[in-house]
């Protein structure tokens, strides 16, 4: 069973437990929040759950909104995350503590990005003494792309090295290179998994007619915030 939380008269979090029983459990006065907790389960444990139903318009499971001075998080997760349908974002980066000094700084990279779901793949392979190798790809390779991309680079020297044979069975070929030379290679394919296939992303596309002349990051472009599409959602959630 669900956990469901409910915001009563009387200043306390109602969280039902997976055997029938109920809990409840004041607010986090400190956060100036509601609070779930999961009770114990053999399988899956949910703290707060939501979900949407409906006909037509735009449904949302969890709303969350953080703003005013200083930093602000609309979702603060301190454990992994798991998104089955697809994420949408303005952008992202890894953020972890700096190699070269731990405690006293960060280091964050951004991701790459591209109009298609694309996977890169990489590598270093030796040359044997016909100056050609051929590298093999994982058994589902082949099963999971598509439309196929390649780049290789000599190490240590120069050769005229090409792809002597496409991909085909999980594998291709490279040659024309000197016998025990070194050549990085980079093989890049878009995705063709059924998910893929039935969500395809749409590059570019017209804003519905409600979010017209409003924006995702009014702010990039000088204006006012009062021009969001994020503050006409949260609105019309009040």
């Amino acid at each position: 069973m669900n956990h469901q939380i409910t915001n009563e008269a009387t200043p306390v979090v109602f969280v039902r437990n997976f055997n029938g029983s109920s809990s409840y459990f004041p607010p986090v006065a400190t956060l100036g929040a509601w609070v779930g907790v999961s009770s114990d389960s053999p399988e899956w444990k949910y703290a707060i759950t939501g979900t949407a139903t409906g006909n037509g318009g735009t449904k949302v499971g969890v709303l969350g909104s953080a703003s005013g001075a200083g930093t602000n998080y609309a979702g603060y997760f301190t454990g992994d995350v798991y998104v089955s349908g697809t994420l949408r974002k303005g952008g992202g980066f890894f953020k972890i503590d700096d190699p070269l000094d731990p405690a006293n700084r960060f280091l964050t990279h951004s991701f790459v990005e591209s109009p298609e779901m694309k996977n890169v793949y990489d590598g270093v392979v030796t040359l044997d003494a016909s100056g050609a190798a051929g590298v093999e790809m994982p058994d589902w390779f082949d099963a999971l792309n598509r439309d196929f991309r390649y780049q290789l680079t000599c190490i240590g020297g120069f050769a005229p090295v090409y792809i002597a044979e496409e991909i085909a069975g999980n594998a291709f070929r490279v040659a024309g290179g000197e016998p025990g030379m070194k050549v990085s290679w980079q093989v890049t394919g878009v995705r063709k998994d059924a998910f893929a296939e039935h969500n395809p992303i749409t590059v570019e596309q017209d804003k519905p007619a409600d979010q017209v002349g409003l924006y995702l990051h009014p702010e990039a472009f000088g204006l006012s915030p009062s021009m969001s599409i994020d503050r006409a959602v949260l609105s019309g959630a009040e």
